[in-house]
């Protein structure tokens, strides 16, 4: 089996910003696997201010992964371990062709953009990133209800708020209106203090740090919808897929979401959503913070695409031969 890895760095559009740090080029690794004619692909991109390793450390795994590569994904950093596992699913043909490409529509700065988006979906799905300015952000919440009658929301918070800002926020939003949250991803800094906001509210939430504790074992509590997976942060496939099976046994909802992968990781992700949560639309709508496309085009996307012989595509020099 014939491994090579690939540095990539996308420019970014303007206006993208992680935890109050601006984003301006997107970096990751890209993993091929070639046996015998089949080609398997898989992308290894630690999010800034979110994953645990950075993308050195990845690479750096990866490069001493491929020097003697072996299945014991879960020795491996986070995003190197799914970045390699759907290398080999897709080698071995065990990734599913068909795609989930519904998404909960980004609402951010521009507007006419997302009411444009919203327009076309038969059933409305938004997302709004909070936790900048509650009592504004609870106001878009409730105008973008009034404006759009059938409109259901999701919003992150990444535990940005105290138990009264949570509250504060809610209080923005008229009662009836509450229940078209589908649900608020991690409102408070600590799990026990989001329980308590969604009990005092009524408003569901979903785990999405949570998930990635060390520890953490998906559990029912009240108000608790669902279960927000971030693969490149959570691990291999194997370990996503089995996070999801638990979660469907409790009768709760799996989410599968995107930590800005490019295009060739957001097709994946597609995939894995249509293959194990057919029935949940997954946060896939990030392509488009990107100015390229790469590898792989993702539906409704009309960046121009990156190849292989692009300049913002480089072969990382290894020894890269195993059996």
């Amino acid at each position: 089996m014939k491994i090579t890895l690939y540095h990539y760095a996308l420019p970014c559009q303007t206006g993208v910003v992680l935890r109050k740090q601006p984003l301006s080029i997107r970096e990751g690794l890209i993993i091929q696997l070639n046996q015998q004619g089949k080609i398997g692909l898989g992308e290894i991109a630690p999010l800034p201010g979110f994953s645990q390793e950075s993308l050195k450390e990845a690479q750096s795994a990866a490069i001493q992964w491929a020097l003697k590569p072996h299945s014991l994904w879960d020795k491996l950093p986070p995003s190197v371990a799914f970045g390699i596992s759907c290398a080999f699913a897709e080698l071995h043909g065990e990734l599913g062709s068909e795609s989930n490409f519904q998404s909960a529509i980004l609402c951010d700065s521009n507007f006419a953009i997302f009411s444009e988006k919203i327009a076309q979906q038969s059933q409305p799905l938004g997302k709004i990133k909070v936790g900048f300015n509650h009592k504004q952000e609870g106001n878009l919440a409730n105008q973008l209800f009034e404006q759009f009658p059938h409109l259901t929301l999701r919003l992150d918070a990444n535990r940005a708020w105290n138990l009264s800002q949570a509250v504060e926020f809610a209080e923005q939003i008229a009662k009836p209106h509450r229940s078209r949250i589908q649900f608020i991803e991690e409102p408070c800094q600590s799990p026990p203090q989001s329980l308590q906001f969604a009990a005092q509210t009524g408003i569901a939430i979903a785990w999405d740090e949570t998930v990635r504790e060390p520890k953490f074992c998906v559990q029912k509590a009240e108000n608790l919808n669902a279960i927000v997976l971030k693969p490149t942060l959570i691990g291999s496939l194997n370990k996503c897929i089995n996070l999801i099976k638990q979660t469907h046994q409790l009768g709760l909802n799996a989410v599968i979401s995107s930590s800005i992968e490019s295009t060739l990781g957001l097709s994946q992700l597609a995939r894995i959503a249509q293959q194990y949560t057919p029935n949940m639309a997954p946060g896939l709508d990030t392509a488009n913070l990107m100015q390229h496309q790469l590898l792989r085009p993702f539906a409704h996307t009309n960046l121009p695409l990156v190849r292989f012989d692009s300049a913002y595509l480089q072969e990382i020099p290894l020894c890269a031969s195993g059996k």
